[in-house]
């Protein structure tokens, strides 16, 4: 049989807001791009439609998944909290999809990269909780950009990161300090069971989480790699990484269906 090559594919669940009255299902382009371009894979955009799509299905086809940053908060009903700030907006569709997929992904083997809203996700799917409002909480500086700047400044570099020796993170980008942008209010407090922390910001937050013992690549980021990431040498390092676990996966895909397509 003719072996085709082809790029493998991420799904990328989207965020639900409103053009008028009108619900619509979106993802910023800098992940798509990112996607395409630094990982090399062929970004397919997944509706917020949790009660309407087969997630196993679903991951028959998927390479990998990216969770993306997003305006909105995971509901935080979803670790035993009640709304903190009610004029922050929140997506109880997303947080329907994303919190199955991310333990069903991890259960299938598909690679798995996880960005601001989607690295807060990744932990509350696996039982931990959130700081509400990071710059509220003792001992914690304000994470957040100054949303009146231009973008390039509110995603210019903030802080320095730790990241922990010889860990998944550290082994990607071959170093064990980075320099990192912030645009989050929110943050991880309580560490999901089963998550091991990859680094640290200077305050102590949890800046990275990656699955322990996952068989797939499976890693979180509380900033934005995704942001000019063709400039950035640790961010594309972060997504070809990511990359090269999708084509991983797409190669033991395609061969699957060849023995079951068996001989031409």
């Amino acid at each position: 049989m003719k072996v085709i090559k082809i790029k493998p594919v991420v799904l990328i669940p989207a965020d639900v807001k409103h053009l008028g009255e009108h619900p619509v299902h979106m993802v910023g382009q800098k992940y798509i791009v990112a996607v395409a371009q630094a990982a090399g894979g062929l970004p397919l955009v997944v509706p917020a439609i949790a009660d309407q799509l087969d997630i196993e299905a679903l991951l028959t086809i998927a390479d990998g998944i990216l969770l993306t940053g997003a305006v909105s908060n995971v509901h935080p009903s979803h670790f035993g909290q009640e709304i903190h700030d009610p004029s922050l907006p929140l997506d109880p569709a997303r947080d329907a999809l994303t919190l199955v997929l991310i333990r069903a992904a991890i259960a299938a083997k598909v690679p798995l990269l996880a960005i601001c809203r989607g690295f807060q996700e990744m932990n509350v799917a696996f039982g931990g909780s959130l700081h509400q409002a990071v710059h509220e909480a003792s001992g914690l500086n304000d994470h957040r950009e100054a949303k009146d700047l231009p973008l390039d400044i509110q995603y210019a570099p903030a802080h320095m990161i730790k990241l922990v020796a010889n860990g998944k993170l550290a082994n990607i980008v071959g170093n064990t300090e980075m320099l990192v942008n912030s645009l989050h209010g929110q943050g991880l407090d309580r560490l999901g069971l089963g998550l091991v922390a990859e680094a640290h910001a200077p305050d102590g937050l949890i800046e990275s989480v990656s699955v322990e013992g996952a068989a797939a690549f499976a890693l979180g980021v509380q900033w934005h790699p995704e942001w000019k990431v063709i400039e950035s040498p640790t961010s594309l390092a972060i997504f070809q990484a990511f990359g090269d676990a999708c084509r991983e996966r797409a190669k033991s895909r395609q061969l699957s269906m060849q023995i079951l397509a068996g001989p031409e």
